[in-house]
């Protein structure tokens, strides 16, 4: 694998980025820490980035973060901010978030990009509804995925059921956990299809 030129850019919202993690290397750092290979990894997290956020800046961002003769890759998560509610509506419907998600994987096809979708994980503030929206939107997400052969990993339950993850958040911003609750989510992915998917060449 060391011959290969991995890059790898993840692009998403907050939970991306790490927000509230006091060692800075939130759910990416450590997945990638936990990863062997020589990778050239590219942190494209905003916070309240939603999907629609995401669409448009994906490839003008990814695109000069990719070469021709690389095995790029492409790691997305969003959705988490696509179901918070404002002015008694989520932030995008979840039909418009699976379009963008699904023009996000066939764009990535086009280009020869292998992707993996992380799935939203919850914001724990932000109630019952948020859950259950976010919980059905993955689950959209997922099937989205299976249909074009693009790993998908499941996020949301786990973590909504996981007390470190909903302990930190309560005890920060409400919404982003602490360094064990970024280790859980790390958990998650390199427990799922993250390490067959790195060890196989992409598209």
């Amino acid at each position: 694998m060391s011959s290969r030129d991995i890059r790898v850019c993840f692009i998403g919202d907050s939970f991306v980025q790490g927000i509230g993690d006091p060692q800075y290397r939130g759910w990416v750092g450590r997945v990638l820490q936990a990863t062997r290979g020589d990778i050239t990894a590219f942190n494209l997290g905003i916070r309240r980035n939603t999907s629609e956020d995401v669409l448009r800046r994906c490839w003008p961002e990814v695109g000069s973060r990719t070469l021709p003769e690389a095995d790029n890759r492409l790691v997305v998560s969003v959705g988490s901010n696509d179901m918070v509610e404002e002015d008694g509506r989520p932030r995008v419907d979840a039909t418009r978030c699976l379009d963008n998600l699904a023009a996000l994987l066939d764009e990535s096809r086009r280009r020869s990009v292998a992707a993996l979708v992380v799935g939203p994980p919850p914001v724990v503030d932000a109630g019952a509804e948020h859950l259950r929206r976010t919980t059905e939107l993955a689950e959209e997400m997922a099937a989205r995925c299976r249909s074009r052969g693009v790993p998908f990993i499941a996020t949301t339950r786990a973590l909504a059921d996981d007390p470190t993850w909903a302990g930190e958040a309560m005890a920060g911003d409400g919404a982003h956990p602490g360094a064990g609750g970024y280790q859980r989510l790390a958990d998650i992915v390199l427990a799922g299809p993250w390490h067959a998917w790195i060890a196989h060449p992409g598209r």
